[in-house]
């Protein structure tokens, strides 16, 4: 034995852990799988649509028969689940969003069929109103603000008619007070005992969703005063906290935070704080950044992709929302 005191160097050398790949992998704290990774897909009308969407690269607006082959292909990928959102055509759009509790809306329709065609696949649904709303907010304006308790009775009609097409996880994104117990009463009335629900319990009002809001179509319709009064200001993280107690308590059985990357300092006080799954939502401008500049030769998109996501699984996310789901799946299957 050397003089050199245990735990000190030369006795310890931490690089003798990193100097194989297999020591590497044998010793890795935090795995990224396809289990971890949640597909969106945006749901236009129409037969054979793929229309791309210029802020978010990569990403197509799929009509009912294409998003059932995406469907399919993520399912052979070992990814458990989609996120669907829908593309609402303007005439169908008012400012109460009544669209969105019609029962053979796009979103129900495609609930339905891809249910049919892949049923084996988890299928996650935003409860808000913001792609139905001439105004593109995700409730209902009296006056100059959205009023909460006439939103949270048009979000559980929402909720109702997305179980009933087969929705596996009604997600209420909209942060109005109270909803999350409003669904969950009438889920358990008419007998849905199985359907989940996933709470953006700590969603922020957030730069960062400007390619989204271009996908769905309600970025130009939103005005400046954005969401402020209702999404939670980015300054905060004991209000996460509560936001996500108070929505535990109501019945939700999965919490999200969103923005991810920005907001990993309240992902990982959350996941600490509560014992249900904690989801995060790589959101579409975090995305589009990391392709755009990938794109531009500032990094290789494939590892500064996996690596972000790893910092969501670090950070202590049981499932990540992302739009390069499926591209990280072929990756990590050798398939890319």
């Amino acid at each position: 034995m050397t003089t050199s005191a245990l735990g000190s160097f030369p006795a310890t050398r931490m690089r003798r852990l990193r100097a194989a790949t297999w020591r590497r992998r044998l010793v890795r704290e935090t795995i990224l799988t396809a289990d971890d990774l949640v597909q969106p897909l945006f749901v236009v009308e129409g037969k054979g649509v793929r229309q791309s969407v210029p802020t978010l690269p990569g990403v197509t607006r799929l009509s009912i028969d294409e998003a059932i082959k995406d469907a399919q292909a993520a399912y052979d990928l070992g990814i458990p689940a989609l996120a669907l959102f829908p593309v609402v055509d303007a005439s169908l759009k008012d400012d109460q969003g009544r669209e969105a509790v019609n029962p053979k809306n796009l979103l129900c329709r495609a609930v339905t069929a891809i249910k049919k065609a892949v049923p084996d696949i988890g299928l996650i649904c935003d409860v808000a109103l913001d792609p139905y709303t001439v105004h593109g907010h995700d409730g209902i304006f009296d006056g100059d603000d959205v009023v909460n308790d006439a939103t949270v009775d048009v979000l559980v009609k929402q909720a109702l008619v997305l179980a009933e097409a087969g929705c596996d996880v009604v997600a209420p994104s909209d942060m109005m007070d109270g909803r999350i117990a409003a669904v969950r009463r009438v889920l358990e009335d008419r007998g849905l005992v199985n359907t989940m629900i996933m709470a953006y319990s700590a969603k922020y009002a957030s730069a960062f969703y400007g390619p989204f809001r271009d996908a769905v179509g309600s970025k130009a319709t939103l005005g400046p005063k954005g969401k402020h009064t209702y999404q939670m200001d980015a300054a905060n993280t004991d209000e996460a906290l509560r936001e996500v107690d108070l929505d535990i308590a109501e019945g939700a059985d999965m919490v999200m935070v969103k923005p991810g990357m920005p907001y990993l300092d309240v992902l990982a006080r959350v996941t600490a704080h509560v014992n249900v799954p904690v989801l995060a939502y790589q959101v579409s401008g975090e995305y589009a950044m990391l392709m755009i500049a990938a794109a531009n030769g500032a990094f290789d998109q494939a590892a500064v992709m996996r690596e972000s996501l790893l910092a969501f699984k670090r950070a202590g996310a049981a499932a990540i929302f992302t739009y390069a789901a499926m591209d990280v799946a072929r990756a990590l299957a050798g398939k890319s």
